[in-house]
């Protein structure tokens, strides 16, 4: 079944590449981003390429007014079944040195952002008695990370309300999920010292985006219909 699905931090990484795996499984794609129109403009010109459909949203997730117009206004179109949250921020620190500023700013992007996307979407879902709402979380949610406590926390955070709203949905036909990536080879990873990192990692390798993204397309996909409320790792046996 194609639905129109959103994708919050399409822009680049594990978010294009959700972006596009859904669009090439038929669904219309809305790319939400916050800043990089080229880089935006470029994730809808692969999808258009490769005969999919996307539309551009330009909005920042952490700002609740802004947000809350962006999506008012797309929802004066096709109804969207399947939401990612995707988008999120890092700003590591080790903890007597991190500053509010980037507190608040990594967790209000993942947490606030959860709430400001999601919450709006949720009836609509619920009349339709269909939906698939996605976050993306982060191994560092599941057993922490030296240096990121405001990292770990937000993306600790959205396994809690994953597994909250997954129990308010469930009977409505809405699953909520999230997936929890361990390291993958993205921007986010370029300055990070990739020898030492990976004989931590039992398989040895970095992830690939588009493993994560085929995981998140299952998800949404009606063969994931008995699932929710779950936390999935994708992370090569690192936890």
């Amino acid at each position: 079944m194609a639905v129109r699905a959103l994708v919050t931090g399409a822009s680049r990484g594990i978010g294009a590449a959700v972006a596009e795996t859904l669009a090439a499984a038929g669904h219309p794609v809305v790319l939400n981003y916050r800043s990089n129109d080229e880089a935006a403009a470029a994730v809808k010109a692969r999808i258009e390429a490769a005969g999919g459909t996307a539309e551009l949203a330009r909005f920042d997730v952490a700002n609740a007014e802004e947000t809350g117009r962006a999506i008012e206004q797309l929802l004066q179109g096709e109804p969207i079944g399947i939401l990612v949250n995707n988008a999120g921020v890092a700003a590591d620190a080790p903890f007597p040195t991190l500053k509010r500023d980037a507190w608040e700013r990594v967790t209000r992007t993942s947490l606030d952002g959860f709430y400001n996307v999601t919450q709006p979407l949720v009836m609509p879902m619920v009349r339709r008695r269909w939906g698939r709402i996605i976050s993306l979380s982060s191994v560092a949610g599941l057993v922490g990370n030296r240096g990121q406590v405001n990292y770990s926390a937000a993306k600790a955070g959205l396994g809690g309300a994953t597994k909250a709203l997954a129990q308010e949905l469930a009977k409505r036909n809405v699953t909520v999920n999230a997936v929890a990536p361990g390291l993958i080879e993205t921007d986010m990873m370029a300055k990070a010292p990739v020898e030492q990192i990976l004989p931590m990692i039992p398989m040895r390798r970095l992830g690939q985006a588009q493993e994560v993204a085929d995981l998140v397309a299952f998800l949404a996909s009606d063969k994931a219909a008995y699932i929710t409320g779950q936390v999935i790792g994708i992370n090569g046996g690192l936890a």
